[in-house]
């Protein structure tokens, strides 16, 4: 075994260059100066004899053998983190830090009402949230960034370990003038698809909605534009077309000082799940079972 190895500072330095692409946001990413973090590096590439970035005033640019050492330090980091992890979970569970990732459809209407009790019941505990899309969120999972995801199935998620949260049905939003007389739950025959409006691309709210209508010619047609529920409400309030809002988001108030109407979705599969995921054999899988549990009391 050689007696000069990479420090976790090094590899740390060349995963934040790698996903920032840029020197300065990195060493700000890795709280070090810009000198420090290119030193930390370079000493890094003398140690193993190769070149793993190719600098230059605009670009970085990592070469394939750089790819592939990156590769390994997010294992390697993840491996150190979950080394970390088995220290804390042998104490009292649900303390000190956890980073959690939210996507942006169950973030605003969950966690201000689990945020404050669990502050309250877990007072040792530091959690630290991060809102991203389902993908981007999954990412953070397997590269370490996040301990665990609160998210929304189904979504192609790779080998992890969920516990289930709830179920959130799906519910039809349209303007109160909608000159249809709209019965107790709306089938998909009745959506217009030519006034669907729908979340951008990334959000994985928009595939469940148009995978529970089952209909082709609304994948083709549906505008994709919202950024937020929020936003996407405020459309339909203004009669510019009808959209699909998930119970959590109504229960929360979402529709309050709107004159906006939702029915429910009258088809089958006409609901999301909401899970907490985390990477596959965690040890701290019983204390994220745990946190699970604190989420459906919420």
């Amino acid at each position: 075994m050689s007696t000069y190895l990479p420090t976790i500072k090094q590899l740390q330095y060349l995963v934040a260059l790698h996903e920032s692409g840029h020197f300065g946001r990195a060493a700000e990413a890795s709280f070090v100066s810009q000198s420090t973090l290119s030193a930390g590096i370079r000493e890094l590439e003398t140690l193993l004899g190769v070149t793993l970035v190719e600098r230059s005033r605009r670009v970085v640019r990592f070469t394939p053998l750089g790819e592939q050492v990156v590769a390994k330090a997010h294992r390697l980091l993840r491996e150190a983190e979950e080394l970390s992890e088995l220290v804390q979970a042998s104490g009292k569970p649900l303390s000190g830090e956890l980073r959690m990732s939210v996507i942006p459809t169950i973030a605003p209407f969950l966690l201000p009402k689990m945020l404050p009790r669990l502050r309250k019941e877990r007072p040792s505990l530091k959690l630290f949230l991060r809102e991203e899309t389902s993908a981007d969120a999954m990412e953070s999972l397997q590269h370490g960034r996040a301990d665990c995801v609160l998210l929304a199935l189904p979504f192609p998620t790779g080998e992890i370990e969920f516990e289930h949260i709830a179920d959130d049905r799906l519910f039809v939003a349209f303007p109160k003038d909608e000159p249809r007389d709209p019965p107790e739950s709306i089938p998909a025959s009745m959506i217009d698809e030519g006034h669907l409006l729908l979340l951008e691309d990334g959000h994985c709210l928009k595939e469940h909605a148009l995978a529970a209508c089952n209909r082709a010619d609304l994948n083709a047609s549906a505008t994709m534009i919202g950024t937020s529920l929020h936003t996407l409400v405020q459309m339909v309030d203004n009669g510019l077309g009808m959209t699909m809002l998930p119970q959590m988001a109504i229960d929360a108030g979402i529709l309050k000082g709107t004159e906006v109407i939702a029915r429910p979705l009258k088809e089958k599969n006409a609901s999301r799940e909401i899970v907490l995921v985390w990477r596959k054999n965690s040890p701290r899988s019983e204390e994220f079972r745990l946190l699970a549990e604190e989420l459906k009391a919420g």
